[in-house]
């Protein structure tokens, strides 16, 4: 894979219940870069889709697409990606819906994608920072990646960090259909598989503030399926999702 430019960028935001945050979100992120956004929302019964449904009739860089249910953040991402690839986007960034990643660190994550595959926005690097939450739930983060990290070999130190811009050329190289991982597990997925590919990885310093409005989607039982999905992914229960004629790196343990 060699780094480019990304001139045509698709933005994604997966969101559940975020009716709060969505239309200064959009306001700030067409502010900060002129890019399209593909909104995907999940039935949210607070009205997201019909907030983002208005907004769109009037931006047309805003596409809004509804599913059926509660369906996750991961087959969510996996569609943007697909969506992507399928419209000829050279970069695909991903950010959540409630300003925990800030849209005026979005041109910073573009440039660096002309010298990287997958750029990161990090809590784990100097001048990187996780603000507002409390001091257990940091170290949780922190022990979680190290772990990760460690046990994987992984290219990142922020490695469950959602967002990060992908090249066009890291897309192509993941099989999406085996992609297995549920919840934030995919994101371990992913970066094990670029890992193992040789891409080269950026990570930006970012500060994470907590969410502005609304309810956390983080949840006891989603850190236990990432924690599992470390163990699966060292010891072959999850085959990588790279395509199988991707030259695979030797990860050190």
């Amino acid at each position: 894979m060699s780094p480019t430019s990304a001139s045509r960028v698709l933005i994604l935001i997966a969101t559940y219940n975020e009716r709060e945050n969505i239309p200064t979100l959009l306001e700030s992120v067409f502010a900060h870069v002129d890019a399209d956004v593909l909104l995907i929302d999940d039935s949210s019964p607070d009205g997201t889709g019909e907030i983002a449904d208005a907004i769109a009739r009037t931006e047309p860089r805003l596409h809004v697409v509804h599913r059926e249910g509660k369906q996750g953040v991961a087959s969510a991402h996996v569609l943007g990606f697909r969506h992507a690839l399928d419209h000829g986007y050279d970069a695909m960034v991903e950010m959540d819906a409630d300003f925990s990643h800030p849209p005026e660190d979005l041109p910073r994550l573009l440039e660096a994608s002309r010298r990287a595959d997958v750029v990161l926005g990090s809590r784990a690097v100097p001048g990187g920072a996780i603000l507002g939450r409390s001091r257990t739930r940091n170290l949780l983060t922190r022990l979680g990646c190290a772990y990760a990290r460690t046990v994987l070999a992984l290219g990142v130190r922020d490695c469950t960090g959602g967002f990060r811009c992908t090249t066009r050329a890291a897309l192509e190289i993941i099989d999406w259909s085996r992609v297995t991982s549920q919840g934030y597990g995919f994101q371990l997925e992913l970066n094990r598989a670029w890992t193992l590919a040789g891409a080269r990885f950026e990570e930006l310093p970012i500060r994470f503030p907590d969410r502005r409005a609304g309810t956390s989607k983080m949840t006891t039982s989603i850190l236990v399926e990432s924690l599992l999905v470390v163990l699966r992914l060292r010891f072959g229960l999850i085959p990588s999702a790279l395509k199988s004629q991707v030259r695979r790196a030797t990860p050190a343990h």
